[in-house]
């Protein structure tokens, strides 16, 4: 039987909560879901290459965009503070 890394990573979408699935859904969102499919498995690809090549099991990455979000907050509240003090 033959499994293709899209039909993966069309399952790597339909996880609970998981990188992969953030990574479709954030791509999708600008490029339309079937690119957003051969990223996914392009990402599948990557991590199954570094994992046979270290011998490590794999790790999924951090979920950081509670700290993205407030970074871009602080951001924000800067610029407008600047402008405020500008005009």
């Amino acid at each position: 039987m033959r499994v293709t890394l899209v039909e993966c990573a069309w399952g790597a979408t339909r996880k609970k909560d998981g990188f992969l699935k953030r990574k479709y859904y954030t791509i999708s969102a600008r490029r339309g879901k079937k690119k957003a499919l051969f990223a996914v498995g392009h990402k599948i690809l990557i991590a199954a290459y570094f994992v046979l090549l270290k011998l490590e099991p794999y790790k999924e990455p951090a979920d950081d965009s509670q700290k993205r979000k407030q970074k871009q907050i602080n951001y924000l509240k800067e610029r407008l503070k600047e402008l405020e003090s500008a005009s």
